[in-house]
């Protein structure tokens, strides 16, 4: 009885309660805000559009661009290997796709959801009121119209780096509208993104440091920036008609322009890059000769720097899983506590000059003896090899390694022409930064390698995350930008030009000048922008667009360094007690197994997902899909 009771007086106060207020279930909810709020409030209409800013991510999440490509190879795999193998489906870009990292967001799916954010700001700012102050010289309306002119013509800009011509929408779709709508012309989309570029320069101020909180916002040179990298890549090989016939031949609208006009998309990327430069806000971080390596290095590591066009920030008290970022802890050695991916590749290391500017070739009985030595100085600020030195081990790690330098070789004999590995006590004879080590082996190297650029030595990666920005646009690109377009045009008065760039970057590093010219200065530049922008998100895009695949995604090398000491030897640790070594290391390239690259054509550009293509029937697949 007294529980009926008790659900009876529960009732009546529910009862009670509605009738004092009988709108109590119509009541916002605190934490959400409704459209008309949201398009009310200048305050909310900025949040919705920092929102846009998460919506490409950010490389150095757990898995780097830089594994899907040349450059470094991904431990874990996670379907890294199959995507290296050209192992593409309309239902499947394995670790692209499916995987849990900043690539992930570079989706079909993902890109038209930002752009609908996009479109749907475009839609209702018309309505907003705004104040007419002005910050960094701007309005905040105009100031966030250039913003978002910004964010959907780089969203348009990875839509069509990776599927060519894609369907440019700017209107908002609702759940129930049709969403039947063919692909635009490659030509069309590199125009629609071209004039959106041009308007998010006109309302974006040249520079947003005037206003702290407004640092790391786009501006006039971001937007501009963007617009050479787009118009860049829309003159190479990749969308020239008289070079990607292999590629394009069905529907080549989709995927290139039709006619070659190749000069003027030239000129125009080269125009478009000197607009950057004549801003002259941008130079060289210290374009002195550091021949150290030092003034390149610490670019990464620097919270401002005078290159930086855009750039995002970060505090260490956010933690976002294994998309965090926390690149220190991702590629770091396992014999720092760290979990060892995206590793450099001995192919890329292999790309790095001699530091007299020569090449290295493994056939040079001097190079081949001492692999490290006299080296471009932009290895020694991006790689971590065999006996490099490195921060302070953790303290249960000292008794391994009590002078602080990398181990990713291993001690032994030959016997019949065998290498068999010997023990340390009862371990193997393999440094702790191995996957034989002591130390958490299952996240050592495949390669030999690690990777030392964007790392910041001061922080203990094991325990903290590093504050150093991330740069997606950096004043170098624009000059390797210029001299490119330059090479391309051709001519005597082109090409000193484009030697002048160029040397300009070697020249902070202590590097030779280059003096080549025709297809051989073509070659230096190419490889000048590798070394240069490593890991930087920009090998993968070129190797597609300079229509180089097949020599790029071949092979899948590593260092296989080993100590031969007579048999009978006892070893004391990986290194004696003076802290040398067991003589010199004999350093071979050798084939990483079960990590090969083969390459497929098709894989210039990605697959429609299935998913997409059945939600609208007038897309066109790409082909080989």
């Amino acid at each position: 009885m007294r529980k009926v009771l008790n659900i009876l007086m529960g009732l009546l106060t529910v009862f009670s309660i509605a009738s004092c207020n009988k709108d109590f279930l119509n009541t916002a909810p605190k934490s959400l805000y409704s459209e008309n709020v949201v398009w009310s409030d200048p305050a909310l209409i900025q949040t919705f559009v920092n929102n846009m800013y998460r919506g490409i991510g950010y490389s150095t999440a757990i898995n780097f661009m830089s594994s899907f490509v040349d450059e470094t190879d991904f431990t874990p795999d996670w379907g890294t290997v199959d995507f290296n193998k050209s192992l593409l489906t309309a239902d499947r870009i394995p670790q692209w796709k499916d995987g849990n990292m900043h690539d992930n967001m570079l989706t079909w799916g993902n890109l038209y959801t930002q752009i609908r954010s996009c479109n749907i700001f475009f839609a209702k700012v018309g309505e907003a009121k705004f104040d007419n102050s002005l910050t960094d010289g701007k309005t905040m309306k105009d100031r966030l119209k250039g913003e978002v002119f910004f964010w959907r013509a780089n969203y348009y800009y990875y839509l069509t780096s990776l599927f060519g011509g894609v369907p440019i929408v700017t209107k908002v779709y609702g759940l129930t509208d049709k969403f039947n709508v063919p692909r635009n012309t490659y030509e069309e989309c590199i125009k629609f993104i071209a004039q959106d570029l041009d308007s998010a320069a006109y309302f974006l101020p040249n520079v947003q440091f005037q206003s702290g909180d407004n640092r790391g916002r786009v501006t006039k040179g971001a937007a501009l920036s963007l617009k050479s990298r787009v118009l860049l890549y829309a003159a190479s090989d990749l969308h020239n008609p008289s070079k990607n016939t292999a590629i394009a031949a069905s529907h080549p609208e989709l995927l290139g322009y039709t006619a070659e006009a190749t000069a003027a998309r030239w000129q125009a990327a080269k125009d478009a890059a000197k607009a950057v430069m004549d801003l002259g806000i941008y130079s060289l971080y210290k374009g002195t000769p550091d021949p150290a390596g030092n003034n390149y290095g610490d670019i990464f590591l620097l919270n401002n720097t005078s290159e930086d066009i855009f750039t995002r920030f970060f505090i260490s008290k956010i933690g976002e899983n294994w998309d965090a970022y926390s690149p220190g802890q991702f590629v770091g050695p396992n014999g720092y506590h760290c979990w060892g991916n995206n590793c450099p590749l001995q192919e890329f290391v292999d790309s790095y000059e001699m530091a007299d500017g020569s090449k290295f070739d493994w056939n040079n009985a001097a190079h081949k003896a001492n692999p490290y030595a006299n080296r471009d100085p932009r290895f020694y600020a991006s790689v971590l090899y065999e006996g490099a030195s490195w921060r302070q081990r953790p303290t249960d790690v000292v008794q391994y390694d009590a002078v602080n330098k990398i181990q990713v070789g291993q001690i032994g004999n030959v016997v019949g022409g065998t290498f068999t590995m010997m023990n340390i006590g009862s371990n193997p004879a393999s440094g702790c930064d191995t996957r034989q080590g002591q130390i958490e082996n299952w996240n050592g190297t495949y390669s030999g390698y690690y990777m030392k650029k964007f790392i910041d030595p001061t922080v203990d990666a094991s325990f903290f995350k590093q504050e150093c920005p991330w740069r997606y646009i950096r004043y170098t690109e624009i000059l390797l930008n210029y001299a490119e377009a330059c090479i391309e045009l051709g001519g005597a008065a082109n090409e000193l030009e484009a030697k002048k760039y160029i040397n300009m970057i070697r020249s902070r590093v202590g590097m030779p000048d280059i003096t080549d010219t025709g297809a051989a200065l073509k070659a230096r530049y190419r490889n000048e922008r590798k070394i240069e922008l490593a890991f930087e998100e920009q090998r993968f895009f070129d190797v597609r667009r300079w229509l180089i695949g097949g020599e790029a995604y071949t092979g899948g090398y590593k260092a296989q360094v080993h100590y031969i000491v007579p048999a009978g030897t006892v070893l004391t640790g990986y290194r004696k007690a003076d802290g040398s070594t067991w003589g010199n290391p004999e350093i071979v390239k050798a084939g990483l197994t079960g990590h090969e690259r083969v390459w497929d054509n098709k894989c210039y550009f990605f697959p429609i997902m299935r998913d997409e293509m059945n939600k609208n029937d007038k897309l066109i697949q790409n082909p080989g899909y």
